[in-house]
């Protein structure tokens, strides 16, 4: 049997395994997709890059002087993700192109299902993600032209001098909006609503950068650390001091006025809730893109798809093309896989209830199981690469010191679940991420899924495992007994 089954092979995975294979423990890897990369797999629409810069967003055990440029495009983070693969050596443990149905906790163990193959495992590890499950707007009737999700581009489809529409003004609209303009004969942009937007400092890496980065003792931490505690104080202004925040959105109006002239246009993009409340965007090129002759902004809602466009204020609004850059189902990520302890399913109880959980990481009632990326672990100001591999330390820590005490399962109490539950509600109730938005930072319930504060904090409470916070078991064979906590 094995220590661990880990599931997905996207930064998450990599990092879990990365954990796993120093403590010495028995892991595998499964990846629904033929390669490792995840969401930087999955996305390859014109334009994809990172909204972090590249320095932070990467491994602190894998850095990488030579980015080049300051925020990473898809290509490159993906060849990174890959030569992290095999520094080291994950691919053995890894199994490709197997998607997890389910996984089941008997008492003793996890026994997951992917197609016909079986895997058991004393824990289990979630690293799949809560992007990448594409979401479509409902909208009625049906188009007869090419259609597909900014997640699952469709290079086959030559956009040269088509008449293109692009559904959503997210972060990926933002990013490939401005290279599908440059090739449609026209392109249509519907928005719902206005994202604030703030300059993109993005450059080329000098040849002389990347090398004092990779052979000047210190230079590349440096740098690493001067991102970091940069984007960790935009916290400040998002949860507890909105006059900063006011600050930022003067800012923020001013770069908006100097890129559009048109007062109308203008109006069309100024969002009307605070920055902050949904996820603020990064780019140079968005707002310029819709001053082209050959763009429209469409700010009236979609009636219905029909055959040869869509319909918006009882007028056709003929396309060649649609693209759907319509974000993510975040809350119902796991819906492809049932996840079930004790006869109880992890969606239904969350959908029952609410999303539940301890620390983003673990679930009552779901012993062995942990969550990377998992809720209330997301942020709206800085790197997740580094929730992540704090969340992978602390699941590979756990499985050590059932090893070592010879512990069966951990399972967090309810009492320790509810308390972090409260104090994750009295953290956000005055924070910019509930002052009236709908965005995808919360359940459908309102539930604000996003860390309330300083990443450092998080780090912090998950440096040790609290053994206080768990029912813990002894396993022998298939009968378990719990002991007091």
């Amino acid at each position: 049997m094995l220590q661990a089954v880990v599931v997905g092979a996207g930064f998450s995975g990599i990092a879990a395994g990365v954990a796993l294979k120093r403590a010495g423990l028995s892991f595998v890897i499964l990846e629904k997709n033929d390669g490792v990369g995840g969401t930087w797999r999955d996305n390859t629409y014109p334009g994809a890059a990172c909204d972090i810069p590249s320095h932070l967003y990467s491994f602190s055990f894998a850095p990488n002087p030579t980015w080049s440029r300051a925020y990473g495009g898809q290509p490159e983070i993906l060849a990174y993700l890959e030569r992290v693969t095999d520094t080291h050596g994950l691919r053995p443990h890894m199994r490709f192109s197997t998607r997890v149905d389910g996984a089941t906790w008997d008492g003793a163990c996890w026994t997951v299902r992917a197609g016909d193959q079986t895997f058991v495992a004393r824990s289990l590890l979630l690293g799949n993600g809560a992007l990448h499950v594409p979401s479509y707007p409902d909208i009625p009737g049906t188009f007869e032209g090419p259609s597909w999700h900014s997640a699952r581009w469709n290079h086959a489809v030559d956009l040269r001098g088509k008449r293109v529409g692009v559904i959503g003004t997210g972060a990926s609209a933002i990013q490939l909006v401005p290279e599908v303009a440059k090739q449609a004969a026209h392109l249509d942009v519907f928005q719902r609503t206005p994202p604030w937007i703030v300059p993109k400092r993005d450059r080329a890496m000098s040849a002389r950068e990347q090398w004092a980065l990779a052979n000047l003792p210190g230079a590349h931490w440096l740098r690493r650390t001067g991102i970091y505690w940069a984007l960790e104080a935009r916290v400040l202004g998002f949860a507890f001091a909105p006059k900063l925040n006011e600050l930022a959105e003067k800012l923020v109006h001013k770069h908006l006025a100097k890129q559009v002239a048109d007062p109308a246009l203008r109006e069309q993009l100024t969002p009307a809730y605070r920055m902050g409340c949904k996820r603020v965007l990064i780019s140079n090129d968005y707002y310029p893109a819709l001053t082209r002759e050959n763009v429209s902004l469409v700010t009236d809602r979609i009636e219905a798809l029909e055959p040869r466009g869509v319909r918006v204020n009882g007028q056709l609004r003929e396309l060649d093309a649609i693209i759907y850059a319509s974000g993510f189902r975040v809350v119902d990520y796991l819906a492809s896989m049932k996840i079930v302890a004790h006869g109880q399913d992890l969606n239904d109880v969350w959908m029952r209830e609410h999303v539940r959980n301890y620390l983003g990481i673990n679930v009552a009632g779901f012993p062995n199981l942990y969550l990377l990326m998992g809720p209330n672990t997301g942020l709206g100001h800085n790197s997740m690469i580094f929730m992540i591999e704090a969340q992978a330390r602390y699941a590979v820590q756990a499985i050590q010191t059932m090893l070592r005490e010879r512990i069966g399962y951990l399972d967090v109490t309810p009492e320790a679940e509810r308390a972090f539950g409260d104090e994750l509600r009295a953290k956000l109730k005055d924070t910019v991420w509930t002052s009236g938005c709908s965005s995808w930072y919360q359940a459908p319930d309102g539930q604000v899924l996003l860390w309330p504060g300083f990443t450092f904090d998080y780090w912090r409470r998950t440096r040790q495992v609290d053994l206080t916070a768990y029912h813990r078991g002894t396993v022998t064979g298939a009968r378990t007994d719990r002991l007091a906590s």
